[in-house]
């Protein structure tokens, strides 16, 4: 799975890193406000919450590698737009586009995963594939900084914008696993398939919602608590920078321990780290004491990582899997763009430590969700077993037909 998946995941993941810092700077360079700059950037999560359910729909439709080339198109675009943007409404609209390209990309990359991999091996699987993503967001800004140092702003977005082709082309050069198969699924609308799904999507759902809110909030806590206790802004990067190391170093473990012990042993914990330390943020003061909360809220998100994409995995009905993954997704994403929001409106009539304390309380009720319908015994080999009690009356054919076969050469 490296070249087709892991590969190309890093370097999107590289574009991405290396551009995010420069966006607010660029909003700000054509004459925003911080606070304007702030919701300009937000865009792309709008962008990434628009583009969710059309994302299935395009998936279902195209397949996987096509899709991901008009998701590597559409970010292309987008970049190239915030490159030459001399208006704020401009680098808005291209920043609604590298959020809708981001959906169709996580997307495509889930089902091909999903599709090329063993149920049993899956949560490995899924949990490399964004651990890859998130090393690539990690390296980016180091990257990302040499191109600035060089080119200016700029220098951020073109990494951004050669990363994105370069993955896009990687990808599209390879064989879709789906394209194999001889019976085409029926297609269905968007909205039948939410319908059928909707209970699952507003229980287990609810749980991958808090689950986005509480990873996105880390990414605003924890500099914004940096800053009002007084940490320069190196010494808020290198705590960062450690936070995000374990995160990654997390990635993988936590894969393994959810085809062996079951997604509920993975979910369940990593929400109970988010609320243990964004519950202990507010009462941290200097660099060594906000750096052990940021570790465990990277400990938290590393623990986490893959574990939403397999839950929507274990659950897609095979012949509506691109669209109802859209739906899940989207359940998850709402959460990662409401969290940053919640925080700036909290903060903006309470305190910032009540804004802790609130995304604090969410993870708590995000755990109490997935500990409540999360199956107890759902891992990847249980997973596996289901597919192939499924696959039994093929199977059988199969026996059958090498009897023939062996009572032929008899």
């Amino acid at each position: 799975m490296a070249l087709p998946v892991f590969i190309p995941a890093a370097v999107y993941g590289i574009g991405q890193g290396a551009a995010t810092p420069v966006y607010a700077l660029r909003a700000l360079e054509l004459g925003a406000s911080a606070g304007v700059a702030g919701l300009v950037v937000a865009l792309a999560g709008l962008g990434l919450v628009l583009g969710d359910l059309p994302a299935g729909r395009v998936v279902g439709r195209l397949g996987e590698r096509w899709s991901v080339g008009l998701g590597s198109a559409l970010g292309a675009i987008g970049v190239a737009l915030c490159l030459c943007a001399n208006s704020l409404a401009m680098l808005g609209i291209g920043l609604l586009l590298t959020g809708l390209a981001n959906a169709v990309w996580g997307l495509a990359r889930q089902t091909y995963v999903v599709a090329a991999v063993a149920p049993v091996d899956r949560g490995k699987a899924l949990s490399a594939m964004a651990g890859s993503m998130r090393f690539g967001f990690f390296a980016g800004p180091f990257l990302g900084a040499w191109a600035v140092h060089l080119l200016g702003l700029a220098g951020g977005l073109w990494v951004q914008l050669v990363a994105t082709l370069v993955a896009g082309a990687l990808m599209i050069s390879l064989q879709d696993p789906t394209e194999t198969e001889t019976s085409p699924s029926p297609s269905r609308s968007l909205t039948a398939v939410v319908v059928e799904n909707r209970r699952l999507l507003t229980t287990l759902g609810s749980g991958a919602l808090a689950m986005g809110a509480a990873r996105a909030s880390r990414n605003a806590l924890v500099p914004l608590w940096a800053a009002h206790s007084g940490l320069d802004a190196t010494t808020t990067s290198l705590i960062f920078g450690v936070s995000g190391a374990v995160d990654v170093l997390m990635s993988y473990p936590a894969g393994i321990c959810m085809d062996r012990f079951g997604r509920r042993a993975v979910a369940v914990p990593s929400m109970m780290l988010f609320g243990l330390g964004y519950v202990v943020l507010p009462f941290t003061h200097g660099a060594v004491a906000i750096g052990a909360a940021a570790i465990l809220l990277g400990l938290a998100n590393g623990l986490s990582n893959g574990v939403i994409m397999t839950l929507g995995a274990d659950a897609a009905p095979p012949h509506q899997r691109a669209e109802f993954l859209g739906a899940w997704r989207l359940t998850h994403d709402i959460g990662m763009f409401a969290g940053p929001i919640a925080i700036g409106v909290i903060s903006g009539v309470a305190a910032l430590a009540v804004s802790a304390l609130v995304i604090g309380g969410v993870s708590g009720l995000g755990a109490a969700a997935l500990a409540r319908w999360i199956g107890a015994g759902q891992t990847g080999a249980a997973v596996n077993g289901r597919f192939a009690a499924l696959s039994g009356v093929n199977d059988s054919v199969h026996s059958e037909n090498a009897a023939e076969a062996d009572r032929a050469k008899t």
